[in-house]
């Protein structure tokens, strides 16, 4: 590419500093070890001015190649394609030093994505005159957008002196009390989550239908709200059906009488209940159908306005793919990934309902288990904690009256910690969960609440 000047991308003046781009091309060329300080945070595309990016991603391929590069070796690459003398007057912007090359690469960075959202600019208001659904278009101006919002790290490596330093602390921590999960207020499942919910977690729910998930993610929900800022993303009940729920667990009093109240000291502890639920930290939002990116900006909101420690998403199976033509486990997929990427983004917890397979739900009184999560192994391997609920009373009424409020939570994987089983006690009338007292149930024996600790 030969002329007179350099060739500019069409962009306004001020995206673009022709100066600074020289530079940092100069401290590449002249002092090769820097390359490897910023090599994964540059790349070509950052360079506005043309031959500057022939002239970077010539180096990079050298570099690749292993053989080094100087001037020279990039003048000889690019004969034909550049003059001489262009490359020669960067090469010589600065030979010097290789000080600022982290400051000239950020601003560079900075440039680009600055050029990238004045191009995005014209798409959006392209979107806004094409025909079809307007929540589609919003959805692919989200998509769009959030390509620039990542965060380009150029060192994430940490020694190991510095990791013994955090470790230790880290330690201390733990040992003094002061550095536990959030207690979910079932004793057994803190237990062996190491004291409850960890941040950055994806944890998944799998059951049969009605066998409880919903509820069992309200019970949670609830008593976490009480110190911890919850939101749930409640894609399968409608938010009329949610209050009743949470109205019938914090009042303990059955559905039915939530629905069909009638005045006296049932009604009373109702009322009591609904006041209750004004003093705790919890967010319900019944869109259906949402995809991982209005997920995602309904959950970075919410924690802007309010605070989020916990998500909740009622259920994956209802969450829709950012192509509709692509194979469902493929959707499934990009879902539970970008879940788990929720989660370490905003530093919460994110817990997410999950149905089981046909094939789960037709070996009659088993335990579901990993290979039995519906569409994709995918949450599978993203999720951090995969439990099971099972009610042996729905599969098998013979067990009699002792196992009609007996129910095992099964942790099939924790990757920080203990798997097992978790013994629960269902209240069906108050569609909650409470821990178990004692051992589980067999024919003829009795069994009680143990409540919440």
């Amino acid at each position: 590419m030969k002329s007179d000047s350099p060739e500019i991308l069409a962009t306004p003046g001020h995206f673009c500093n022709e100066h600074i781009e020289a530079a940092a091309l100069s401290i590449l060329i002249n002092f090769p070890a820097a390359f490897d300080d910023v090599s994964d945070r540059l790349r070509p595309e950052h360079f506005a001015v043309e031959a500057h990016r022939v002239i970077y991603a010539e180096l990079c391929r050298q570099m690749a190649a292993g053989n080094g590069c100087d001037v020279m070796s990039i003048v000889d690459a690019l004969i034909g394609v550049l003059e001489v003398s262009d490359v020669l007057q960067v090469a010589s912007c600065n030979n010097h030093s290789a000080r600022g090359i982290s400051r000239h690469v950020q601003t560079l960075v900075d440039a680009f994505k600055a050029r990238q959202l004045h191009g995005l600019s014209y798409k959006m208001a392209e979107l806004a005159y094409e025909t079809g659904p307007v929540q589609e278009r919003i959805d692919r101006a989200q998509a769009e957008l959030a390509k620039l919002d990542d965060v380009e790290q150029s060192d994430d490596w940490i020694d190991a002196h510095t990791a013994a330093i955090k470790h230790l602390d880290l330690l201390d921590q733990r040992q003094e009390g002061k550095l536990k999960g959030m207690p979910t207020g079932l004793h057994d499942f803190d237990e062996m989550l190491d004291g409850g919910l960890s941040r950055g977690n994806l944890v998944v729910i799998g059951a049969r239908p009605a066998m409880g998930k919903t509820a069992l993610a309200m019970t949670i929900g609830l008593y976490m709200a009480q110190a911890q800022s919850v939101g749930f993303l409640s894609m399968e009940m409608p938010h009329s059906d949610v209050r009743d729920r949470q109205a019938a667990i914090l009042s303990r009093a059955s559905i039915g009488m939530i629905k069909r109240p009638q005045k006296g000291l049932e009604y009373d502890r109702i009322v009591d209940g609904v006041e209750k639920a004004k003093t705790l930290r919890w967010f319900v939002s019944d869109k259906s159908g949402l995809n991982i990116m209005q997920v995602r900006s309904r959950a970075r909101a919410l924690k802007r306005r309010h605070g989020l420690d916990i998500l909740v998403v009622d259920y994956i199976g209802l969450m829709s793919g950012m192509d509709s033509k692509q194979p469902r486990a493929y959707q499934i997929e990009e879902i539970s990934r970008g879940l788990k990427g929720l989660a370490k983004d905003l530093d919460i917890t994110v817990i997410c309902l999950a149905q089981v397979n046909r094939g789960g739900v037709e070996r009659v009184g088993q335990v579901p288990g990993l290979q039995d999560l519906r569409d994709s192994g995918a949450i599978e391997q993203d999720a951090d904690v995969v439990a099971f609920i099972h009610r042996p009373i729905e599969a098998q009424p013979e067990l009699g009256e002792n196992f009609r409020n007996y129910a095992l939570l099964r942790v099939a994987k924790n990757r920080q910690g203990r798997t097992g089983d978790v013994n629960l006690f269902y209240h069906g009338q108050f569609t909650s969960f409470e821990s178990w007292a004692g051992p589980p149930p067999q024919k003829g024996v009795g069994a009680q609440s143990k409540g919440f600790e």
